[in-house]
């Protein structure tokens, strides 16, 4: 006897000569045709009973992806955490949306309500419970999924009101709530769209809106979005001027990315109103680790000519740029290849003088200093250059403190003790021998090679013995041209009065966080420089693959972020972007981005130019 709870495989059951679903009666027992069978006579009901058919499908054609629905509130309010606004979205439309699709759901009026999709959530259609073992089963034997047998609802987040003014489209904060059911619909026309997340519709270019890696489509030609970033004075001050940092792990594509960025402040057409009613072209000045930015001078090979026709169209420059130069630092025995790139190049030194002419004790120290070693170094450098000159060298720096009578005079005068004078010397010997005073052109003299109106300067470091010569290059040159920049009496005119892009790869290595007096001055130099950028026409451009690295005074005066993938998750906090972008950090593949640029857009996610406008990585 079996157990009465165990019903056994109900799908497995096969009605015999009594069962009524084998003799027909099946799902129709109940009715009319199985009443009469009953009482044996069923005439010809069992064949009149054909029932006419109606279509449940509303007449004409559905526009838009759904409505927006009242069922669970309605509502819009200042604080983001008591927004209702949710969708219902159609069977049909289902596959096609996708978190952060940008919809539009229209007033009674002829404003319009920008938002983007939060959320996705399947809900009952009808109070049951699915949970059961007959449902579960049901299901893992049926082919197909119903899905009118389910509601499809999208959670919006408004982004703004956009609405028509003197013939042209502005937007303002959200303060109006939809009517319930009105339509609900994708965003696919660009004007609204850049309107909706307050794009400009001129500026650097940097890529192509998308959402969840795929390019967000539109009725115009071409179909795309582009996505740039403010350059003109009368819409505020150029953001290049206010910093960029582009952040993004080993192959995540952000060499590529920022040759593409840098190449647009090439194009022929860019330039800046200077204080005395000229309009320069900005230089840029590229500190390059890798050996890849000289390449920036040679054509891309590998563009096809419709490729090249398509940035045409969108008003993108592309194209090796003629005026470039490798300005390469000179180590004693140490060479410089670059066979991988046609740019011109021009050997250079760092003389001794700039550690007196443009204020660089830090520059000598090899190691940290404490707040007791640094001001002795800055008695012995005073001293050396007192008695020596402009033009003495650092081997005669080093043979003058090796001379004994100097130490004593100085601790029994009370100024530098002979203890602090040993760590000094120490540190000062422990810097890498061939850097200052070598056979090449001093750096001081080549201020117009180094800095030319639309031209760029690549200053490759990776064929440099050490990381620490190659910091000591970096720094020097770097520091060089802040400095003219911010000075009122400029050692160089030409860098004083040329809009300046600096930009510095591996940015992490030379602008960290430290706790020694030389790394707190290089930091405070390079604060006040970012400070002053906007006035003094400055512009930092910081790449990096850490940027929680980054000192935080600098790191906080970068308004634009252009964030590429990155898998530590110290990294992606430190960036300080949007969660629900930050989220997909980790998953982005090589040129899609994040953004954040809060004086420019809302935040947003981009892909890059699948080529680089200029030869790369050949």
């Amino acid at each position: 006897m079996s157990d009465s709870g165990d019903l056994g495989d109900f799908t497995d059951f096969d009605g015999g000569d009594d069962d009524p679903a084998a003799n027909g009666a099946g799902d129709d027992a109940g009715t009319a045709d199985g009443a009469a069978s009953v009482g044996g006579d069923t005439g010809d009901a069992d064949t009149d009973a054909d029932f006419e058919r109606y279509d449940a499908e509303p007449a004409g054609s559905d526009a838009g992806l759904g409505t927006v629905s009242v069922s669970q509130g309605l509502r819009v309010s200042q604080d983001g955490d008591e927004t209702r606004l949710r969708a219902f979205i159609t069977t049909g439309n289902r596959e096609s949306v996708r978190l952060g699709s940008y919809l539009l759901v229209p007033y009674p009026d002829d404003e319009t309500l920008f938002c983007s999709i939060a959320a996705l959530e399947y809900a009952q259609e009808f109070q049951s419970d699915d949970a059961t073992e007959i449902h579960a089963r049901r299901q893992m034997r049926r082919e197909g999924f119903e899905e009118r047998d389910y509601k499809f609802m999208a959670e919006l987040e408004p982004v703004a009101v956009i609405y028509e003014e003197g013939g042209e489209l502005k937007r303002r904060m959200t303060d109006r709530v939809p009517k319930p059911g009105a339509l609900a619909r994708e965003a696919a026309d660009e004007e609204q769209i850049k309107t909706g997340l307050k794009i400009p519709g001129d500026g650097v270019f940097l890529g192509h809106l998308s959402v969840g890696g795929e390019k967000v489509r539109t009725a115009a030609e071409p179909p795309t979005v582009d996505y740039r970033v403010k350059d003109d004075y009368a819409e505020g001050d150029p953001l290049v001027f206010r910093h960029t940092l582009v952040a993004g792990g080993t192959g995540s594509g952000k060499t590529h990315a920022s040759k593409n960025v840098l190449r647009q402040y090439l194009a022929e057409d860019r330039s800046y109103p200077m204080d005395d009613g000229r309009a320069v072209s900005p230089a840029v000045v590229q500190f390059d680790p890798q050996d890849e930015y000289a390449q920036m001078h040679d054509d891309n090979p590998g563009m096809s000519d419709q490729f090249a026709r398509q940035l045409d169209r969108e008003g993108i420059a592309h194209g090796g740029h003629d005026d470039t130069i490798a300005l390469v630092p000179v180590e004693d025995g140490v060479s410089y290849g670059g066979e991988n790139h046609r740019a011109e190049q021009v050997r250079f030194t760092i003389p001794f003088s700039v550690v007196d002419e443009y204020d660089m004790p830090w520059l000598v120290a090899g190691g940290g200093l404490n707040d007791n070693q640094y001001p002795a170094l800055l008695t012995l450098l005073n001293r050396f250059f007192s008695d020596y000159g402009h033009n003495g060298t650092y081997q005669q720096f080093l043979s003058y403190l090796d001379d004994p009578g100097l130490q004593e005079e100085l601790h029994e005068s009370g100024r530098v003790h002979e203890a602090t004078f040993d760590a000094v010397k120490r540190r000062v010997r422990g810097i890498p021998n061939g850097i200052f005073d070598q056979d090449a052109r001093p750096i001081t003299e080549l201020d117009h090679e180094l800095v030319r109106p639309g031209g760029l300067t690549v200053v490759p470091t990776y064929h440099l013995s050490t990381s620490r010569a190659k910091e000591m290059f970096v720094l020097a040159v770097s520091s060089l041209l802040v400095d003219d920049k911010l000075s009122n009496s400029p050692n160089s005119e030409r860098i004083k009065e040329t809009p300046l892009v600096l930009g510095m790869d591996e940015a992490h290595n030379f602008l960290s966080n430290a706790d020694n007096v030389q790394a707190q001055k290089v930091v405070q130099k390079f604060t006040e420089a970012a400070k002053q950028g906007r006035k003094e026409r400055l512009g930092l451009f910081l790449i990096t693959q850490d940027p929680q690295d980054i000192a935080e005074p600098v790191f906080k005066q970068v308004n634009s972020k252009v964030v590429l993938n990155l898998g530590d998750e110290d990294a992606i906090s430190s960036v300080n972007i949007p969660s629900a972008l930050a989220q997909k950090v980790p998953y982005m593949e090589k040129g899609q981005m994040v953004v954040y640029s809060p004086d420019n857009s809302e935040p947003v996610e981009l892909i890059g130019l699948s080529e680089c406008v200029t030869r790369h990585g050949e």
